[in-house]
């Protein structure tokens, strides 16, 4: 029997600047999911990618000396590399200037004619440059786009139309009668009220970008850049190039998002999907900004935070277990590097790595660097035993409900356990007496096979980190990184040599 398929997808960046650790928060949280969901035996498609048209681009380009694509070729360079350095495993990065994708979004643009979604208008409002969006007048402040706070200009053209105002029935009865599909519950609530003011047909081309993809049957104008964008999570699952293949991939269980961002995902996307005849993906879930020790980030006050540089100084697995540690997926978050560098020292250095230290050093003193008998269970390692035995299902919930913060935690309480067990059971007490031999085994036992259960449960998290633990205790981690072998108890072999490394995370000097 087949395995079951996952298919999630992260919004596709806009490439007119670097990485940021806004981007990198959304990935490293989409690739923590695909990673847990491939240990649970799931054949995950993960899907990242690139937004590479519009008049921002075009400017750009030229102001850099280069063609579009020769700039949009560099950008999307430092994005490649960055997911390399953060370890994402993506298994496919759509490129909106792709062949097959620019031949998927035009063949949805005329089923959607087809069917009578699409009309021919005149359109006239309000432009910001930036955002690549028209505002209506009641819109705009000041003479100001409502997002980005920068000037607009009055544009008028021959447009043509999606009949989005068709759908707000049917976009209410979807949400209805699957309240998941929009998630947190307060993103729903304020998609759902804008939905019931009323929905406006919207203007899906435009004749002054000429840096996009065409409109079928008319050169002169290209599809508007949010079109061409969204329809990226069909054509990378092969939506007018591979029906075979779009037929098993489709419909994307997961669009994780900015909060920004909701509404093209959540209404016009949709409402796309209904026009065509397309099944809805199955759940969209708009997490929250990050502020930087306490203001928004922005160029202008020299606050964006690369997470290329932190990797650098601080190491991957630790910037990745900061921003999964820090916020609630699904609130605003705040950075700051004394908060890092504290639970660098505290829970990575401290709590962890000095457990595993601690547990290996005491195997290769009183066992030869071997891996103990386990023994006879006594009354102090209930508590231990319990928690251990229930621990991966509490990491799963929290995972499945994208709370990846309430997973670690479920996994540092756990530690935080270990940590206070050895202290209860003083091997060091027990190595001085002959007849206490088979208690000392026994708790050091516990002790390592409650670090092989830490080591499986962390790796989604921490890949690097979860591979030297379960090095350090003598396992392979290919044959021992399942989510069932987390829920096993007892699956590390006495006899098997333990092989002690370097400490996992050094303390960083304040």
């Amino acid at each position: 029997m087949a395995n079951p398929k996952f298919y999630l997808t992260t919004p596709i960046y806009y490439v007119n600047d670097v990485p940021h650790i806004g981007h990198a928060y959304c990935t490293i949280a989409a690739d923590v999911l695909a990673r847990f969901k491939r240990m649970e035996g799931y054949d995950v498609f993960f899907l990242t990618g690139t937004d590479e048209h519009g008049t921002k681009i075009e400017q750009s380009a030229k102001s850099h000396g280069k063609t579009p694509k020769e700039w949009v070729d560099i950008v999307v360079g430092r994005f490649r590399e960055a997911w390399q350095t953060l370890n994402i495993s993506y298994d496919h990065l759509i490129r909106t200037t792709d062949d097959y994708h620019k031949q998927g979004v035009q063949k949805l643009f005329e089923t959607i004619r087809a069917n009578n979604y699409i009309y021919e208008g005149d359109y006239e409002g309000w432009y910001c440059v930036p955002d690549e969006t028209f505002w209506t007048e009641t819109q705009i402040v000041d003479g100001k786009c409502p997002d980005c706070g920068r000037a607009v200009e009055r544009l008028k053209e021959k447009s043509y139309f999606f009949k989005l105002s068709a759908f707000a029935d049917k976009l209410l009865e979807h949400i209805r009668i699957h309240p998941g599909f929009i998630e947190p519950e307060t993103r729903r609530n304020e998609v759902l009220s804008r939905i019931r003011q009323g929905l406006n047909d919207l203007s899906i081309s435009r004749t002054t970008v000429k840096w996009g993809i065409p409109v079928p049957g008319d050169p002169e104008r290209t599809i508007y850049v949010w079109i061409d964008a969204l329809i990226n999570y069909i054509t990378a699952s092969g939506y007018g190039t591979d029906e075979g293949r779009f037929k098993t991939l489709w419909p994307a269980d997961l669009h994780l998002i900015g909060k920004e961002i909701l509404w093209f995902h959540t209404v016009i996307w949709p409402a796309m999907l209904m026009a065509a005849n397309l099944p809805l993906p199955r759940r969209v879930f708009g997490h929250g900004w990050w502020t930087v020790e306490g203001q928004k980030m922005s160029k202008s006050i020299g606050n964006v935070v690369d997470p290329v540089e932190l990797v650098e100084t601080y190491g991957v697995d630790a910037v990745r277990y900061f921003l999964m540690r820090e916020g609630t997926f699904g609130k605003d978050a705040d950075f700051s590097l004394s908060a890092m560098i504290a639970r660098i020292n505290n829970e990575l250095a401290n709590d962890l790595g000095n457990l595993l230290s601690r547990a290996l050093a005491m195997i290769k003193k009183y066992d030869g660097g071997s891996i103990p008998r386990a023994g006879g269970r006594e009354s102090a390692d209930a508590e231990i035993l319990g928690m251990a035995a229930a621990l991966p299902e509490r990491v799963k919930t929290q995972l499945d409900n994208l709370q990846f913060n309430s997973a670690l935690e479920e996994i540092w309480t756990f530690i935080r356990r270990c940590n206070k067990y050895v202290e209860e059971n003083a091997p060091w007490e027990l190595a001085k007496k002959a007849e206490s031999k088979t208690r000392l085994n026994a708790v050091l036992y516990n002790l390592a096979e409650s670090l092989r259960i830490i080591a499986v449960l962390l790796a989604p998290f921490m890949p690097a980190t979860a591979e030297k633990m379960l090095s350090q205790l003598g396992l392979d981690k290919a044959e021992e990184g399942t989510f069932e072998s987390a829920r096993k108890w007892g699956l590390l072999q006495e006899g098997s040599k333990i092989a002690p490394g370097e400490p996992l995370f050094p303390r960083v000097k304040v």
